[in-house]
């Protein structure tokens, strides 16, 4: 008996419901994508994460026990950092007791438009950190602010009361005792010297920024870093985007290696800040903006 033939209208309900089914799929998928551009767009880039980390150093000075540092870094005003934002940021900052606060590099950012328009920004920038209450503020220069110009934007921070450590030192004083805070030079740029930025008998706690991490493994092969203490770097953003319990998506040269928290290498620790601000889009996920607090207590503290 040959087979039941079936005839083109007994299958339209079938297939009019397989698409219909399959237009639904792809308005709930298009519906989920959009939610989730939304949130990282305009939500989680701008939820900002205030960590607070005890920080235990070797040979810390009594007048320093209780220190407070507030780290931010990669501001990369006006490429997707509104100055609204920033000023949230700044806000934030003002309401923490700290005594110093130390900017990591990248104020600006490297885009398609003119030079001239990043070192604008930096003058924004410069004027907006102004707003910080704590007295005592220093930074170094990042890669996109290199790339500017970075004479340029040296020159905008320190006008508006930001002053650069450009591989050099300076003691930090306190009750008649002092730490010493060091600024290298970015490193992608070939300049960073760290024969000249660290000091070769400190007589106090060593703590250095460096806008990318992983140069890290260069300044381990210095005999200087011996007497280092703590390197504050940012540069990686964290990745930005985030799958919980996978590495980062994306890295940019110079924080492939170490991209996030707290790295330790005997005395020496490594921090890597989030940043603030974004590149490429304007999305953080699972990644939040960042202002790390860190308390100094000497090796031994409860």
């Amino acid at each position: 008996m040959p087979p039941e033939m079936r005839f083109p209208s007994e299958l339209e309900p079938e297939s009019a419901s397989a698409r219909l089914f399959s237009r639904r799929n792809f308005m709930l998928g298009a519906a989920a994508a959009s939610g989730l551009a939304l949130y990282a767009g305009e939500f989680a880039r701008h939820e900002i994460d205030v960590v607070n980390l005890t920080m235990r150093i070797r040979n810390l000075p009594e007048a320093f026990h209780g220190f407070r540092i507030v780290q931010i870094s990669d501001i990369h005003l006006q490429e997707f950092t509104e100055p609204l934002f920033l000023e949230r940021v700044i806000h934030r900052i003002n309401s923490i007791p700290c005594d110093i606060v130390l900017l990591t590099g990248d104020y600006v950012c490297r885009t398609p438009l003119p030079k001239s328009y990043a070192r604008r920004q930096a003058g924004v920038c410069g004027e907006l950190l102004r707003r910080i209450a704590c007295p005592q503020r220093y930074g170094i220069l990042g890669n996109h602010d290199i790339d500017v110009g970075e004479a340029a934007v040296k020159d905008a921070l320190e006008t508006t009361g930001t002053p650069i450590l450009n591989n050099r030192y300076l003691p930090i004083e306190r009750g008649g005792q002092r730490i010493w805070l060091c600024g290298l030079r970015d490193p992608t740029s070939g300049g960073a010297r760290i024969e000249e930025s660290v000091p070769r008998r400190p007589d106090g706690p060593v703590i250095v920024m460096v806008h990318e991490p992983d140069y890290l493994d260069v300044m381990l092969t210095d005999p200087a870093s011996r007497s280092i203490d703590l390197v504050l770097s940012g540069h990686s953003h964290g990745g930005q985007v985030r799958i919980p319990g996978l590495p980062p998506l994306t890295l940019p040269p110079g924080a492939e290696k170490y991209y996030e928290g707290l790295y330790r290498f005997g005395d020496l620790q490594l921090y890597v800040n989030r940043g603030i601000g974004t590149v490429g889009l304007p999305f953080r996920l699972f990644c939040p903006p960042e202002i790390t607090v860190f308390t100094l207590q000497p090796h031994g503290l409860v």
